[in-house]
């Protein structure tokens, strides 16, 4: 059981180190953050966030000497300041962490846990229907137990270096002097007020919004003196304030208060365990790919596309050709698909004797991959696509039902020893469940289950249960040269459609041998719930009509990915990449050398 009164050395943070540097990376604005380029690897360190806020105080422990997991948990402390619609400490997150010096790649899992009192039909109307999604979310009963912070805590124990309060003190200071609200975060407050509830939430409503109701303006500077408190109280007490203290008990207190009440106890909170996982690797190319397992689907399904491309041609089509999409598409396809029927909480994945191990052992297999991979068409899309039978055995399982909105954030290190975080963090919807406590946002994590505890008959592996983890999407990804040196490190948020940005920035870099800034620019065509999505005014109508030809009518849609990357090149140059769909940028820095950002 994870123990409120460990030490002081806890909490957010989340890192992927790796190289970073190269080209200038463009915010939502417009404007550029500069990136410096060193010739040589030793000493310096790469950082990519997705706020230059955040990347300044990740950049500055890493040029003070910390390590990775310290500049993890400033940038996750800043994050849920400044990008409070994606992630939080009243979130969840996995990190990948590498070192060097031991060989080893951990996988932390700060998953959010179902309260004790969570039930399978707990999304379910009266007559059995599912809930509508918002009336869902918006309320106390989509609020899971917040893990990123017992996470951190764990990470933070066995690879950080620096104390708490110095690295909570970044975002503490950032949210008693204020910062501007940047043109996303204003356009989001605007759509989920109009499209959503946010401005009728406790909490969300007074911070928001001015005194008349109206969307705070782009530019208004934002202060968040119950954040302040709250990191201060940690960087005092330890994690104990935060799952068996105050914290804990403000953060049940108004879950329980609400419309709509959910029923999350401190003793939820006291029972709250992250997770020491392994990794899930396979060989692409001449590269190993690792990533999360499950609880998240992301890392398996990513590997499965990955190895069911291998099986076809798709190493003779040049970027961006239509084959190539093609081929792509169909893979996800095939991919998604399993993923729907088999992925969950590894401690509730079953089929007959087979435990999760097993499950993800067979749908990586050559064999099962092999077979997968024969119903690839090259010049044509499959009219249906159904899960496979790794075990030729019928399965016995209904299909998932969730609904997975598009949120999420990503970050990765490496610092100047060579250590490197990749960490996915979120809430799942924008804003979470639009809830306020403690000056944090609070997720809505639970509406990830099924809303549909069983199919046919048939049960859901991802229903809702008392203490499961919902599945997730996120996909931070390691990448190791033959040798076994780093090369890269990535991930990006945006619901299911992770899986496809994360699946395209990795062929674009070894396929299609571009750097990872271009890899990331690629147009995004992804399919996360069976249909092709491409991203709107990125293919003219030349190029959408040689994709419909295939059979799929491809519909153009905002894929508003979030890729942030650092990477070693073959010459040993540290360089990156950042999605300029959102507002991060990357920097690369010497370490003892200053502040990096200046």
């Amino acid at each position: 059981m994870f123990k409120p009164r460990l030490s002081l050395a806890l909490l957010l943070g989340l890192v992927f180190l790796a190289a970073c540097g190269q080209q200038q990376a463009r915010d939502d604005t417009g404007t550029e953050a500069s990136t410096e380029i060193y010739e040589e690897l030793e000493g310096k360190f790469a950082i990519a966030t997705a706020n230059p806020h955040a990347t300044k105080a990740g950049a500055d422990v890493l040029a003070r000497g910390g390590t990775a997991v310290d500049a993890a948990i400033a940038v996750q402390a800043v994050l849920s300041l400044v990008e409070p619609q994606s992630s939080g400490l009243g979130g969840g997150a996995f990190m990948l962490h590498y070192d060097p010096a031991s060989g080893r790649t951990i996988a932390y899992d700060g998953r959010e846990t179902a309260p004790l009192s969570a039930t399978p039909d707990m999304f379910l109307n009266a007559d059995g229907s599912p809930m509508n999604f918002y009336d869902a979310i918006t309320g106390g009963r989509s609020v899971g137990v917040p893990g990123v912070v017992a996470m951190l805590t764990l990470a933070h124990e066995q690879h950080g270096t620096m104390p708490l309060a110095e690295l909570l003190a970044p975002a503490r200071e950032l949210a008693e002097n204020g910062f501007e609200i940047s043109p996303r975060l204003n356009g989001l407050i605007v759509r989920m007020s109009e499209a959503g509830r946010l401005g009728q939430m406790t909490g969300s409503q007074d911070y928001f919004f001015d005194e008349a109701g109206e969307p705070l303006p782009v530019g208004h500077v934002l202060k968040n003196p119950a954040y302040a408190q709250m990191l201060r109280t940690l960087s005092e007490q330890g994690p104990g304030a935060f799952y068996g203290g105050e914290i804990a008990q403000e953060i049940a207190t108004t879950v329980d208060s609400i419309a709509g009440p959910g029923t999350l106890t401190v003793e939820d909170f006291f029972n709250y365990s992250p997770v020491e996982r392994q990794p899930v690797c396979a060989p692409y190319r001449t590269k190993t790919i690792c990533s999360m397992g499950p609880p998240s689907s992301g890392g398996v399904t990513v590997l499965q596309i990955l190895s069911l491309l291998e099986q076809t041609q798709f190493d003779q089509y040049a970027a961006e050709s239509p084959e190539g999409w093609h081929l792509l598409m169909e893979a996800s396809r095939l991919a998604y698909a399993d993923r729907n029927l088999y992925l969950a909480d590894p401690a509730f994945m079953s089929i007959g004797d087979h435990g999760a191990g097993d499950i993800v052992d067979a749908l990586l297999s050559p064999g099962y991959v092999a077979d997968r991979a024969s119903l690839i068409q090259v010049d044509r899309s499959a009219v249906e696509v159904a899960p496979g039978d790794p075990f030729e055995d019928e399965a016995h399982l209904g299909l998932d039902a969730s609904p997975e909105p598009p949120s999420t954030s990503h970050f990765s290190i490496r610092d100047g020893q060579g250590r490197v975080v990749s960490m996915t963090t979120s809430v799942e919807a924008p804003f979470g469940s639009h809830i306020m406590a403690a000056g944090i946002i609070l997720n809505n994590q639970l509406t990830d289950f099924s809303f549909m505890p069983e199919q046919n008959g048939q049960p859901v592996a991802n229903a809702p249960l008392a203490g499961k983890r919902p599945r997730s999407s996120m996909s931070p990804v390691i990448i190791f040269n033959e040798d076994g040196s780093f090369y890269a490190a990535l991930g990006s948020p945006g619901g299911p459609a992770i899986i496809g940005y994360v699946a395209k920035t990795v062929v674009g870099m070894l396929d299609w041998d571009m750097s990872m800034q271009e890899a990331i620019d690629l147009p995004n065509i992804v399919i996360p719930r069976g249909g092709v999505m491409v991203e709107e005014d990125r293919l003219d109508a030349e190029r959408l009509a040689a994709l419909a030809a295939f059979g799929l009518e491809p519909r153009e849609t905002a894929l508003t990915s979030g890729v942030y990357g650092v990477m070693v090149t073959a010459d040993g140059e540290l360089v990156g990449g950042a999605d300029k769909r959102r507002e991060g940028n990357f920097v690369i820095g010497d370490v003892m050398a200053g502040d990096a950002t200046q």
